[in-house]
């Protein structure tokens, strides 16, 4: 296998684009890859769930910003937060896991985690079948697209968080 060299920035986004809202994500990935595409330092993947075979590709990673919709916050609202490794992932399920999961997976497995590492959601309206955003997720996603490209550029400032209280 071609090792193309260290991930600066790596780019995880989630999310199933037949499920309206819920293909944020995908669509973020999308965005991501036509920006930043041409820079061997990020590295840019989306799947319809994150797996433990993404452990690896975190670990090797300065950077990981995590991308997905969220239930838990209003439809549109784009909210940035830093993650740390959740509890043990020893027995967790092997079909889907969460960015702490995966990043205590990558610590676990080859003892590295990234330097700073963030999850960037939108609150999605809808997750009904379809292949289109409800008006709130289409018109946040210039805030996202924003502030994705600050965050490839400059992942280390904390100013950028939506909880500032995190570190």
């Amino acid at each position: 296998m071609h090792d193309p060299g260290p991930i600066r920035c790596l780019i995880l986004a989630c999310g199933n684009p037949l499920r309206s809202d819920d293909g944020v994500g995908p669509w973020l990935a999308s965005w991501a890859q036509e920006h930043f595409g041409a820079d061997p330092s990020v590295r840019i993947m989306y799947r319809q769930q994150w797996t433990p075979e993404l452990a690896d590709h975190i670990s090797r990673a300065a950077t990981a910003i995590f991308i997905d919709a969220s239930t838990n916050a209003p439809p549109g609202a784009v909210q940035l937060n830093r993650v740390t490794p959740g509890e043990d992932a020893a027995g967790l399920a092997t079909h889907h896991m969460q960015a702490p999961q995966l990043l205590a997976l990558a610590g676990q497995l080859y003892e590295s985690t990234p330097i700073t590492s963030l999850l960037l959601t939108i609150g999605i309206g809808s997750s009904a079948i379809g292949d289109t955003f409800s008006e709130p997720v289409r018109a946040s996603l210039q805030e996202a697209c924003g502030l994705l490209e600050k965050l490839v550029d400059n992942p280390h400032d904390a100013a950028l968080c939506s909880n500032p209280h995190l570190s």
